[in-house]
């Protein structure tokens, strides 16, 4: 319990997943917890997520029959990250995300024991390239986390503090003591930073991930408006370690895409992704755990090629994927056109034959039903749910969209945090008082997103973590 000088026993600095997790966890430890949020409401860029779960080990997993242990989860984790992050840390979340699931559940998320094809319709699904499948995918998505987590807080008796932005730490010798807010000191026994990431804020962005810079005018962002790094500030105080710098998670998108896929819509099955060769070198529909990394790999601008039958069957209603816009962007010379794949390469500056050759391959290929032997591609179209064969690419006029990784989803730079989500400083020493999760205490989010859930997982695994130690 706080004592006489302090307003909580834990301040919880953000609203979002993290933050939630984290408050409603300090408050089943029995602690007073005060939750500031900078924006009007709560959920950050978990409520604008897709809710998606990573974790290994749990009930969904078993009553589907699918074997899987944290251990194994573990091992694929460092494995994409070329073992680039403390496996110490890594085990503690592979080992907690499977509980951290099993306790939304128990607070009332629902996420059905019912196999699902993509990261919206509720269920288990394929997150990335794990052999197992370990995407978690709950009711209502993002929104419908943040309303569990928001129902539980409030039940547990965490008050909470909106649109009030916290100025920085009150540190007093040996010890963070608790936050300055609106010019207001509030003690307290323990702080948890779970602010979010720095997306929003484009010095950060330059500073510490300058790949989303290379998308230049392309680039847009998905994060809450709150993503604006005030984790830095705070970690400036105390000389905590920052670690993660120069990762974060762009998806590849065609350049014209403003929204998340489920506004802009998503482009035709009938499509191959092509280099400056000319050449397909690519599963198009690769899970962004790779994807992302495969065409920034590729020497010049890539291509996705589609033709008119395919630009005429995108279905209505979505901003950006649709028929119509497709064709106005066409129409103002910034998606290339042309009759011919002939004059469509030249259009594109890559080899005629190559092009020619390219779709020529996958006409005698995908959609006369004889697989992908390159890429494997009709594997990854089975697992989304996909069972008849795309369109031949043969109806002119043919089209050409320049594609890069321009959508930025996440940050990964951050507060370097130990296993118990304690804050360490640029010694290695747990900073006393102070604990970060989510986006804003790094070292779980690594080199390469181990697929879809990975950041919502880590929020909620580790900020859960964090309130549990911060009450303790």
């Amino acid at each position: 319990m706080s004592t006489d000088d302090e307003q909580a026993d834990v301040v919880v600095i953000g609203g979002g997943g993290a933050g939630l997790a984290a408050a409603v966890s300090a408050a089943e430890h029995g602690a007073s917890v005060l939750l500031f949020e900078a924006e009007q409401e709560l959920g950050g860029s978990t409520q604008l997520s897709a809710g998606m779960l990573t974790a290994a080990g749990t009930s969904v997993q078993a009553a589907l029959g699918v074997e899987d242990t944290p251990q194994r989860f573990f091992q694929h984790y460092l494995d994409l990250n070329h073992w680039q992050l403390k496996p110490g840390l890594v085990r503690a979340f592979c080992t907690q995300a499977g509980a951290a699931v099993e306790w939304l559940i128990g607070l009332g998320a629902e996420i059905p024991a019912k196999l699902s094809h993509d990261a919206h319709t509720p269920g288990l699904t394929r997150a990335g390239v794990e052999d197992v499948w370990r995407g978690h995918v709950p009711k209502d998505q993002g929104y419908g986390l943040v309303q569990v987590l928001g129902r539980a807080a409030r039940r547990a008796g965490v008050e909470t503090v909106l649109n009030t932005r916290v100025e920085r730490l009150l540190v007093e010798p040996g010890r963070v003591a608790g936050v300055v807010a609106d010019g207001i000191e509030v003690r307290a026994g323990a702080v948890v930073v779970t602010s979010g990431g720095f997306a929003r804020d484009p010095a950060l962005r330059s500073r510490y991930y300058p790949d989303a810079d290379a998308a230049g005018e392309d680039l847009f962002v998905v994060a809450a408006p709150g993503s604006r790094g005030d984790h830095f500030a705070f970690g400036a105080q105390v000389h905590a370690s920052i670690t993660g710098d120069g990762r974060g998670l762009l998806l590849p998108t065609a350049y014209f895409q403003r929204l998340h896929h489920w506004q802009s819509g998503f482009p035709p099955r009938s499509r191959v992704l092509v280099n400056a060769h000319g050449r397909r070198f690519m599963d198009e529909d690769a899970s962004y755990a790779v994807s992302s990394g495969i065409i920034s790999a590729q020497d010049g601008p890539v291509w996705m090629v589609f033709d008119d039958l395919a630009r005429r069957c995108l279905p209505p209603g979505y901003a950006h994927w649709d028929a119509e816009h497709v064709r106005s962007e066409a129409d103002a010379g910034r998606t290339l056109r042309a009759d011919s794949l002939d004059e469509l390469a030249g259009k594109m500056a890559v080899p005629a034959s190559a092009l020619q050759a390219t779709v020529d391959r996958w006409n005698t290929q995908l959609p006369a039903g004889r697989g992908d032997p390159e890429f494997l591609r009709h594997e990854t179209l089975a697992a989304k749910g996909v069972t008849e064969p795309p369109d031949e690419i043969a109806t002119a006029p043919f089209y050409a969209a320049r594609t890069l990784p321009a959508e930025l989803v996440c940050t990964h730079a951050g507060l370097e945090i130990d296993a118990g989500a304690a804050v360490l400083d640029a010694l290695g020493d747990r900073v006393p008082g102070l604990f970060a999760a989510g986006e804003a205490g790094a070292g779980v989010l690594g080199l390469r997103y181990v697929g879809g859930g990975n950041a919502v997982a880590n929020a909620v695994t580790m900020g859960r973590i964090a309130g549990r130690a911060a009450a303790g």
